[in-house]
């Protein structure tokens, strides 16, 4: 050990000794400085300007490109081939190494003396940032250190990766620009080889664990993985051990096989090693941030620990589908999206199939019409460079699984060992991958009964199945829309009252939208039953049918105000109605709380009057403006006709509630019931409405209601902690001292700490 010490003193003394270490310290001090001083400047700008400021340790160390710890990771590799390029091959040039070889020393004391060496000289980088980690610690108000502290140091296991590497690549040659050149070939291998062999199973496994790109990015994030220590530990022992051996061997005659096969004992045993060390079952974690960015939530986990016994996802990705496709080589990719759930069920299996078969796809279809899906996968195959045998034909897939119900889209088919199946799609949006509420949804779906919600239909109600504006298709069962009841983990249908028999016994939310015509005395005894069960209901009314509504919200102790609500304004017509969530209506759910900043249009509306006591708590969500609105009834063309408040004609203007909750305790459950005056604010046609000046949030309407009606057991509640370093004790004019401190006097100060020492070198 004291040989190594010595060592590693001598490599750090002629380090500090020579130019270019203190050259690399002070521009490796300057382009920090750089990117901290503007950002930290910025912030206290921001703050002064009275900005909301958010997680600002997450934004100036680690979060998106523009974090300290993250510019630091992109460049590091340019600095170390620099110092590790003449650590053996001047030895190798100066006839040295004949002295190291004759000395008595070992191979190992003289790599790892020169390995600890330039380690320490490493951890003296670690220490600059460490200067400005003091910096933010001081300056953020409840600094978030840990992840931090994480992100350091998976720096330091990159560096000490690189490090190894240059150290090897410096033992293969007497020239140091060729072992510099050598290392950054190395490098630029390392990242590249993630991609090679990526539709050969056995191949991808071992080519992705090698892959040095992206490796620390764990550490970056905040979070500890048992897999990225064991790779850099290993990937460090496989390159020192190389250069052992090329010591080693470099003293005594062998054959050039017997070098071949130390050289390939230990490539294998570091590539078993690092194969066996990535299994799932065999990973451990720490996530270090405050909020638990990295980790899935409380309610997902409590979700994955029911799930008892095995579970195999099967992802099914046609060849020609127009929504979402990849090929063989983007399996590992597409597996990390499920990382966060594998990490607390390794025993997660994950499958998948590839075959081509007649879907909805009308690009593919222009380019090539009339041809058969034989055809066409064919001219994709080719287009793409991909092989038609790795994917089954129609015929194949269908023998396998029936996937007529998805439109032989992009599915992913989760099936329990005990049987138990459900299935997750891809969305028609940006992000196209479900989230989090959604995968848990799904999950859920899997572990307890979740709440079902009947549509009524049998009196022209507003319909699940149509696609017309006034129907409910795309909120309640959007296949590829990921806010749809469907894909938040309700269970969607539509029920027909029949006589002598109850269909809404398993119904939990009922919703009665828009009857065209009256109800029958037999099945008001069925709603009325439905209703005294204690379960829950929305009913939405439209003025011109509200008569039919009004024998079930006599049940409630409520009635639609005669007429039609107007709120005359320019540009639109006068029954377009903008209303505002009252505090009670934001305090509903969880999910209502954004309703306070948020404005709703209901098209057509009427007001809600309490008329009797039923024994409901009554609780106006959603209320129109004080003045200037009233309910018309003389008026009914709102496009050309003029409106005027009539009093006399039974008109009043006053504030009007168009959406109410009612509560109460009923056969041991809380009845929850929601009655909107207004069927089409919650339509296609108004979803999908765009108006100038009017931005409205009528799907939030959606979501806080049935959350609400739930019991909040739906959508599942991914919410994590808030972060709490939200301020910065910096303004304009300290923000600008931190910059011209960091930019320029601590670069100066060790410029000049430099010239001092090897001037007085030189002296000497």
């Amino acid at each position: 050990m004291k040989t190594i010490y010595k060592i590693a003193k001598l490599e750090l003394a002629n380090l500090f000794y020579s130019p270019i270490a203190w050259f690399i310290l002070i521009i490796f001090m300057l382009q920090m400085g750089i990117n901290f001083g503007e950002m930290m400047g910025s912030l206290g700008r921001f703050q002064e300007l009275g900005r909301n400021l958010m997680n600002l340790t997450a934004r100036v160390y680690y979060g998106g490109m523009g974090g300290l710890l993250r510019g630091v990771s992109s460049s590091l590799y340019l600095y170390i081939p620099l110092l590790t390029m003449g650590l053996l091959s001047q030895e190798f040039s100066r006839g040295s190494v004949k002295l190291l070889f004759s000395a008595p020393i070992t191979s190992w004391q003289i790599v790892l003396g020169k390995y600890v060496g330039i380690m320490i000289y490493g951890f003296c980088l670690m220490l600059v940032i460490g200067v400005y980690v003091a910096i933010g610690w001081v300056t953020i108000e409840n600094f978030d250190w840990r992840p931090v502290l994480i992100g350091m140091l998976g720096l330091y296991f990159l560096l000490g990766a690189y490090a190894a590497i240059g150290l090897f690549m410096s033992s293969l040659t007497s020239y140091q620009i060729v072992a510099a050149l050598g290392t950054f070939v190395v490098f630029a291998l390392l990242n590249l080889v993630g991609r090679v062999g990526q539709d050969i199973e056995f191949v991808r496994d071992i080519t992705y664990w090698l892959s040095l790109g992206g490796r620390v990015n764990t550490f970056l994030q905040g979070m500890v993985c048992s897999e990225d220590v064991l790779y850099f530990i290993i990937v460090i022992a496989m390159f020192l051990s190389s250069c052992f051996l090329k010591i080693q061997l470099g003293r005594a005659r062998y054959s050039g096989l017997s070098k071949m096969m130390r050289y390939g004992g230990v490539f294998a045993v570091a590539m078993l090693a690092g194969y066996v060390t990535s299994r799932p079952v065999l990973k451990v974690y720490y996530d270090g941030t405050y909020t638990k960015a990295n980790t899935i939530s409380e309610a997902s986990q409590d979700i994955v620990k029911r799930l008892d016994g095995g579970m195999t996802i099967t992802t099914y990705v046609n060849l020609l589908d127009n929504v979402y496709s990849f090929s063989r080589k983007g399996v590992l990719s597409d597996m990390a999206f499920f990382e966060k759930y594998v990490r607390f069920k390794p025993d997660i299996r994950m499958k998948y199939v590839f075959y081509y078969d007649e879907v909805d796809n009308p690009k593919l279809e222009q380019m090539y019409p009339g041809l058969s899906a034989e055809e066409k996968a064919k001219k994709v195959v080719k287009a793409a460079n991909l092989n038609l045998d790795d994917y089954l034909s129609p015929e194949q897939i269908r023998e396998r699984v029936d996937l007529s119900e998805e439109g032989n889209h992009f599915v992913r088919i989760l099936e329990r060992d005990n049987g138990q199946t459900a299935r997750l799609r891809i969305f028609t949006d940006m992000q196209k991958h479900p989230s989090e509420t959604e995968v848990s949804a799904t999950l859920k779906r899997m572990v307890m009964k979740l709440p079902k919600v009947g549509f009524l239909k049998g009196h022209g109600e507003r319909s699940i199945t149509r696609n017309k504006n006034r129907d409910y298709s795309l909120f309640a069962y959007g296949r590829y829309f990921r806010h749809s009841l469907l894909n938040q983990g309700f269970d969607v249908v539509e029920s027909e009252l029949e006589p002598e028999k109850d269909n809404l016994q398993d119904i939990d939310i009922l919703v009665i939208a828009d009857p065209l015509e009256a109800f029958e005395d037999w099945e008001l005894e069925q709603l009325s039953d439905y209703i005294d069960r204690g379960n829950n209901l929305i009913i939405a009314g439209e003025p011109k049918n509200d008569e039919y509504l009004a024998p079930v919200l006599e049940k409630f102790g409520i009635r639609y105000v005669p007429g039609t609500l107007v709120q005359p304004m320019e540009e639109f017509p006068a029954d377009l109605l903008v209303v505002r969530s009252t505090l009670a209506g934001a305090r509903l759910s969880r999910v209502s709380a954004g309703w306070r900043r948020s404005i709703f249009t209901m098209p057509g509306a009427m007001g809600i009057d309490s008329v009797a006591d039923k024994g409901f708590r009554m609780i106006p969500l959603l209320v129109s403006r004080d003045s200037g609105c009233w309910n018309e009834v003389e008026t009914t063309d709102f496009v050309n006709g003029t409106v005027k408040l009539n009093p006399a004609a039974g008109e009043r203007e006053a504030r009007m509630v168009t959406a109410m909750a009612l509560e109460r305790e009923c056969n041991g459950r809380n009845q929850r019931v929601l009655v909107l005056g207004d069927a089409d604010c919650i339509s296609m046609g108004e979803l999908s409405a765009v108006r100038r000046g009017i931005r409205a949030s009528n799907f939030s309407l959606i979501q806080g209601a049935f959350c609400w009606l739930s019991d909040e057991e739906l959508p599942v509640d991914i919410r994590h902690p808030n972060p709490i370093d939200n301020k910065i004790f910096l303004g304009i004019s300290s923000g600008t001292w931190v910059k011209v401190f960091v930019k320029w006097i601590l670069p100066s100060v060790l410029l000049l700490l430099g010239m001092i020492l090897l001037l007085r070198r030189q002296r000497k």
